[in-house]
């Protein structure tokens, strides 16, 4: 684990002291990779991931063909609000995982919020 890797771990420890999500409000986990990004809904009391959802899926990738700039983050966003909608969830508490809160995190959660998600 380069110098680089190791910050951002001891900043999402940081930020994971402080939230916990529930079942009605659910942990929103981001991992942005150079070439996908993914996010997945967890309820921490019990220790169960509600659904995850990330831009290398089939169904995904066959609407955008590049998904690692912040166009793919944006309509990334949108659809994972839809599905996150349609199993009942409006209320989340965003976790960015220790990155810094700037261009495709930052798109993602802005285009979240259009799409209904309330945080």
């Amino acid at each position: 684990m380069n110098k680089k890797e190791f910050s951002r771990f001891k900043r999402h420890r940081r930020i994971r002291l402080k939230m916990q999500g529930t079942g009605q409000r659910p942990r929103l986990v981001v991992k942005p990779s150079l070439n996908n990004f993914s996010a997945m809904a967890v309820d921490d009391t019990q220790n169960k991931v509600i659904f995850s959802f990330s831009t290398g899926s089939k169904e995904f990738k066959q609407k955008i063909k590049h998904t690692g700039n912040i166009k793919a983050a944006q309509a990334f966003a949108e659809v994972f609000a839809a599905k996150a909608k349609e199993k009942g969830i409006t209320k989340i508490i965003f976790d960015r995982a220790g990155f810094l809160y700037h261009g495709r995190v930052k798109n993602f959660a802005e285009s979240l919020r259009k799409g209904g998600m309330e945080f």
